[in-house]
């Protein structure tokens, strides 16, 4: 598990292809290392993998599968690359954003960056799929980082998400501009309490759940987004 709270940004040194596994060695700042141990868990820009080599005292080895490389970003990595890295929570530690699993659901766009005084607002297109886990003021990871839903527009696709100073000189999101791609995981009750939703639906409406769902996205309506307010008071 892990807490949504970047430790480091690390670098790719260098990336190799051998029978559908890219190995990537990445350098972390001193004492990020510390303790390691082959086998262990780091988040990579939000992805999962686990330490393959420890090379030396600053860098690691990992191996990444065809499928993570298909659904995130990391397949479009080459030496250079900065990364968002966070070594595994431990047992009882504090949880200063939200859980995640490190699983990526999905690659995202940036479509704007805009800038008021030292803050920055994210402007990100998801598929529509995927949006209706997302509601202003929930919570979202982008590339590992716990980040705070500000508004979402299901109608055409997108979601905001604000960054101050002190998290973009923590992460890699200074570098960003508009065109990039991002990970998402997107928070996991969530998922659940809206699938429940829409299992509840079909069961009780059965053939007419689709039609009621398209009625109500015409008219800019998305049911989970009326439901999860009142669910979440009980």
């Amino acid at each position: 598990m892990f807490t949504g709270i970047i430790q480091a940004v690390a670098i790719i040194e260098n990336v190799t292809d051998l029978d559908g596994i890219r190995t990537f060695i990445i350098g972390f700042p001193a004492g990020f290392c510390q303790d390691l141990q082959i086998g262990a868990s780091v988040a990579i820009d939000g992805t999962c993998l686990t330490v393959t080599e420890i090379i030396d005292a600053n860098t690691a080895s990992f191996d990444v599968m065809l499928q993570s490389l298909n659904i995130t970003t990391l397949g479009e990595y080459k030496a250079g690359t900065p990364l968002n890295a966070e070594r595994a929570a431990k047992e009882g530690a504090e949880i200063g954003g939200h859980p995640l699993s490190g699983h990526i659901d999905f690659a995202a766009t940036i479509l704007d960056i805009r800038q008021y005084d030292n803050n920055f607002c994210y402007r990100i297109g998801a598929a529509p799929q995927w949006m209706k886990y997302i509601f202003s003021k929930g919570y979202i990871a982008i590339n590992g980082t716990s980040l705070t839903l500000f508004k979402v527009n299901k109608i055409e696709n997108w979601f905001e998400v604000w960054l101050i100073p002190e998290t973009r000189r923590m992460t890699v999101f200074a570098q960003k501009k508009a065109g990039d791609r991002l990970n998402i995981e997107i928070e996991r009750s969530t998922q659940v309490l809206v699938d429940t939703i829409h299992d509840a639906l079909d069961e009780k409406l059965g053939a007419l759940a689709p039609l009621l769902e398209k009625i109500m996205q015409q008219q800019g309506i998305d049911l989970a987004d009326e439901l999860m307010p009142k669910l979440a008071k009980h």
